[in-house]
């Protein structure tokens, strides 16, 4: 049996859910005619239409849900929507901030690590790539203060390494040396600050750490830092990718 078209939903609760703005909000910009169809045709509270048909300003309307968000992650930004000081929320355009559902970050790397994070309102992608049993590899680039001592790589391959103050050992990582003070390290798990401890294990600091990769899937190189985008289709379904 084909499947049934999407059914449309009322115009406030399109915006509003889109984070346009409050359903009150909505409704005044209704009433002043900011919102038409694409024939620029004023549309009223009361229409049901459908998505890629409604114009806000003349201009077509954020894509719907499910959105998978490729950004590149500065230094000096955190992951989390409570902690103080710069957010990587402020680096999306304000409405997506109050999008339902809501945008969530696909993991968390820490205020000074830069590089790939996939952000989405996608709970099943979510799910799939933060579930501890889903063993995704994350691929780095490691500065380091002190050079590399050449037993490292044989430590993280071991499966036996053991993080400060934790029970379980570290699965299996890879590590390639790029020269004495820089490596690529691939890990198939996402512990807190994993790299960094990794590296003070073996007596060593990171002074700089880059997210490559996730999965099949590489940094965008005309992602600049601070910059995002939508995930193609190909791109999403890398991440999809068992």
């Amino acid at each position: 049996m084909p499947s049934l078209p999407r059914p449309a939903v009322s115009l406030v609760r399109l915006l509003a859910n889109l984070g346009y703005g409050s359903r009150r909000e909505v409704e005044a910009w209704i009433r002043r005619g900011r919102v038409t169809n694409a024939e620029g045709i004023a549309l009223n509270a009361k229409s049901r239409v459908a998505h890629d048909g409604v114009r806000v300003d003349g201009e077509p309307l954020d894509p719907p849900p499910p959105l998978v968000i490729l950004l590149h992650k500065p230094a000096g930004f955190t992951c989390s929507r409570d902690d103080p000081g710069r957010l990587i929320y402020e680096l999306l355009p304000e409405r997506f901030n109050r999008r339902n559902p809501a945008l969530s970050s696909v993991g968390r790397l820490d205020k000074e690590t830069t590089g790939l994070l996939v952000i989405t309102d996608d709970g099943t992608l979510l799910h799939q790539l933060t579930h501890p049993k889903s063993h995704r590899t994350k691929t780095y680039d490691v500065v380091l203060d002190r050079p590399l001592r050449g037993d490292e790589a044989a430590i993280f391959a071991s499966g036996t390494l053991m993080l400060h103050g934790e029970s379980k050992p570290l699965l299996p990582a890879v590590l390639t040396a790029d020269d004495s003070h820089r490596a690529r390290v691939v890990v198939r798990e996402g512990r807190y600050h994993q790299i960094r401890r990794m590296f003070a294990a073996c007596g060593n600091h990171v002074v700089a750490l880059h997210r490559c990769a996730i999965g099949p899937l590489e940094l965008p190189g005309d992602l600049l830092a601070g910059s995002w985008r939508l995930a193609s289709p190909v791109e999403a379904e890398l991440l999809r990718a068992p």
